[in-house]
């Protein structure tokens, strides 16, 4: 941590210098090291890592490690050293404070996380009685942090920064009425209070404007999710030590799913049925192509399916590992696959942007209007179905497996990558926090 009173320069706005002094961040996120399943922890992990090489004292307020459903010793090696993490009581309410897995529904409100807002208070107010901060940020998917950052502005007057990254309520979403109504509110209080609303996708911005008009100019700011540059360099040089004889080589080819498949939100239906339907006409099989769903979060729902459909052998459900050993393997593979619904047409996950930076055949299954559509060919890919559309799928996976044959494929150059790393959001980021604490009140 750099010592208080010292100066540093910033860039804001249009080239405008300021020298300010030390300046003080508390980032209220659910999500953080040494969490597993998750890549909601990896947009926290690089801004709060980016403020505290920059000069930021920066704590960042999250759960206990009960609250996890998931977590991993060997990630708590990502929490930056300057970083200061405050651990509230926390517990799921689905698991830890159920009775035979049963629960009254408002514990589960706004999420299953809802004793954080307790703990998460309680800890904050402390925190900032010890060192007022001179901004709070929260961060979504976990509504019940902005709660927390709602509280703790309220009753200290903190400036408050909202990362809300994708849409909170939506048409669809949620489907529970008296959740839905909360995160309604939030919606409200996070206009009448926040200092600025942080959203990750082009389409997400247009919505929250015309949901509430009459915000102040640059209310709602952009900053999209990316890349871990760091990291990923890091697990290049490690790459690069390996001998090409000791890299595990297999007939046919390996398209790679990495993360959580959402039922809704993912839903893989269609996508099953076109391979069930490619293999019944002796179009694919095991030893041409093996589809690698890593860590989907509800093998439960889905193993039933590949196995009723008989793709058991091609389809291949495998278990949760590490961050790094995650990206790792995005290296290894021959093409990654990508699915999001049309009802996250205003959402790019952070995933995406791994892909690009991986340089690895994208097949991508999403409404090629959506915004995670449009990001992908705007990456050069070509490979894209609908995630909804069983022949389109066979027909394009079919053309995806004959480029990876050809190796017939364009990517990215260097420099268009790097703007979608992390740190290079960072910047914005951080420039972002700066106006606000530098602005005066009634500007704010």
């Amino acid at each position: 941590m750099s010592a208080l009173g010292v100066s540093f320069s910033i860039k804001i706005g249009q080239g405008m210098n300021l020298e300010l002094p030390n300046k003080s961040v508390l980032y209220v996120a659910y999500h953080y090291p040494p969490i597993l399943g998750s890549s909601g922890v990896h947009r926290s992990l690089a801004f709060s890592r980016y403020l505290s090489e920059h000069g930021w004292h920066t704590k960042v307020l999250t759960a206990s490690l009960k609250g996890y459903d998931h977590w991993s010793p060997q990630q708590l090696d990502f929490i930056p050293p300057k970083v200061e993490v405050i651990r509230a009581f926390c517990r799921n309410a689905a698991t830890d404070l159920s009775i035979k897995g049963k629960y009254l529904s408002w514990m589960a409100l706004p999420d299953n996380w809802q004793s954080w807002i307790v703990g998460g208070v309680i800890s904050g107010l402390m925190a900032i009685k010890k060192q007022r901060p001179d901004v709070i940020v929260s961060t979504y998917p976990i509504a019940s942090a902005h709660i927390i950052a709602y509280i703790l502005h309220r009753m200290t007057g903190v400036k408050w920064v909202a990362d809300f990254r994708d849409p909170m309520a939506q048409a669809d979403y949620p489907t529970d009425p008296t959740k839905k109504r909360i995160f309604q509110w939030i919606e409200k209080k996070v206009v009448a209070h926040c200092s600025h609303v942080i959203l990750t996708a082009p389409g997400a911005l247009a919505l929250y404007q015309a949901r509430f008009p009459d915000t102040k100019e640059g209310f709602w700011q952009l900053i999209n999710n990316g890349y871990d540059k760091i990291i990923f360099e890091q697990i290049e040089q490690e790459l690069k030590s390996i001998p090409e004889h000791e890299i595990a080589k297999k007939s046919g080819f390996v398209l790679l799913h990495s993360g959580v498949i959402y039922p809704s939100e993912r839903d893989p239906s269609h996508f099953f049925a076109a391979i069930a339907a490619l293999k019944q006409a002796n179009k694919i099989d095991a030893s041409l192509l093996e589809i690698r769903l890593r860590a989907t979060g509800h093998d439960h729902l889905y193993q039933p399916t590949l196995e009723r459909l008989g793709i058991n052998d091609i389809v291949k459900l495998v278990p949760a590992v590490t961050y790094k050993e995650a990206l790792d393997e995005m290296y290894k593979i021959d093409g990654l696959l990508l699915m999001q619904a049309a009802n996250c047409n205003y959402q790019i996950p952070a995933k995406a942007y791994e892909y690009i930076r991986v340089q690895k055949p994208i097949l991508g299954l999403m409404p090629s209007e959506g915004d995670t559509g449009q990001l992908l060919q705007q990456a050069g890919v070509t490979s894209l179905a609908p995630l909804d559309d069983s022949s389109k799928i066979e027909q394009t996976l079919l053309r995806y497996i004959e480029q990876l044959a050809e190796n017939n494929f364009s990517v990215m150059n260097e420099d268009e990558i790097n703007q979608y790393s992390r740190q290079y959001q960072a910047v914005r980021f951080e420039q972002l926090l700066s106006q606000v604490i530098t602005a005066k009140d009634s500007e704010v």
